[in-house]
């Protein structure tokens, strides 16, 4: 074997255990990611992972209503005459999930993975709206609130 080829694979060598350090690094530095919701009306969508919680424990009283005043959230045009469906990972319909507008119920707790409500409720006085933009919130748990997941509703008008 000659000197050329050697070291030709002891530079293939390293390389291939650069590769696999650099990916177990990355992968220990990653937390598993919490389940998605999806808004979507008309042809725009958003999504996003829980605001709080999401991983199957109960999240206590007092993160709750720090969670419902969030900052930052994903936020979305809702022309009030679509339909808004929401779409929620089977993780969280397994629990059974609803959703919050302004931090009220607005639904039923379901199991489906998938919901529409008329747009025009979000922005609506008679359910609790005030204003050009609305807080939802898909709530995940039915004894125990396991996870948060906040959307900012704008009215596209």
């Amino acid at each position: 074997m000659t000197t050329l080829q050697s070291a030709s694979r002891r530079r293939r060598a390293f390389a291939a255990a650069g590769a696999v350090s650099a990916g177990l690094l990355v992968l220990s530095a990653c937390d598993k990611p919490t389940p998605l919701a999806t808004i979507t009306t008309g042809t725009a969508s958003v999504h996003s992972e829980a605001t709080c919680g999401g991983e199957g424990d109960a999240l206590k009283t007092s993160e709750l209503s720090k969670c419902l005043k969030d900052k930052g959230i994903e936020s979305i045009k809702v022309d009030p005459e679509e339909t808004v469906r929401f779409g929620v990972d089977p993780e969280i319909a397994d629990e059974g999930w609803t959703i919050l507008m302004n931090g009220q119920p607005l639904t039923d707790s379901s199991k489906k993975t998938y919901r529409t409500v008329p747009g025009s409720v979000f922005f609506n006085a008679q359910y609790g709206a005030s204003g050009s933009s609305t807080l939802v919130t898909i709530k995940e748990g039915e004894q125990d609130v396991t996870g948060l997941w906040s959307f900012k509703l704008e009215k596209d008008s």
